[in-house]
């Protein structure tokens, strides 16, 4: 080959690769990025939006050694009156368990009639930071939303979501996860 036919084909070597990285770069910056990726189980945000409060398969295992007890939370150095909630992998559906201590947080809140309380969201450190806090708002918006449809002032209730920021139990299994996937009921003083 010449040197002529060279350069013609350095020349359209070149200009190929810079069409494919051009083409490339463009197929990846172009497509548009989604704010809402919806649930990690695949579901549309819309699907999770509409999520209704339903039972879902109550979880009953015995308090892990030497983690606090779910039965009686403490906040402020106090043990709370209020029970915390627990909920599966990824889930914001309030489970058999979780009514019956949201039905006895329930009797608790007619019997003190000015109370009010925070409900604390909150998740296991699986994860994005900016998912789990929506599903932490959620939990608490789905403990809150119970107790208001049960006839509790809304005024009287205020949510906030934590995500994985506060783990209640130290680890990195199921064991430790389980009792990180909660709603936490605080008394507001």
């Amino acid at each position: 080959m010449g040197g002529r036919q060279m350069k013609r084909l350095w020349r359209l070597k070149s200009i190929s690769t810079i069409g494919l990285l051009v083409s490339v770069t463009l197929l990846l910056t172009g497509c548009p990025k989604r704010a809402d990726l919806g649930g990690m189980d695949g579901t549309s945000p819309t699907a999770q939006s509409e999520e209704k409060v339903k039972p879902a398969q109550p979880i009953q295992e015995p308090p892990a050694p030497g983690a606090p007890s779910a039965q009686q939370p403490t906040t402020a150095g106090k043990e709370s009156p209020l029970r915390d909630i627990f909920f599966d992998f990824d889930k914001s559906t309030i489970s058999g368990d979780a009514m019956t201590s949201l039905h006895e947080n329930l009797q608790w809140f007619n019997a003190n009639p000015t109370a009010q309380i925070t409900i604390e969201g909150h998740c296991d450190e699986r994860g994005t930071a900016e998912y789990n806090l929506a599903l932490g708002e959620r939990r608490a918006k789905a403990a809150g939303d119970y107790l208001v449809a049960a006839g509790i002032g809304a005024k009287r209730i205020k949510i906030v979501s934590f995500g994985k920021e506060r783990p209640f139990a130290p680890g990195h299994d199921e064991s430790a996860w389980k009792w990180n996937r909660r709603a936490h009921f605080v008394v507001n003083e």
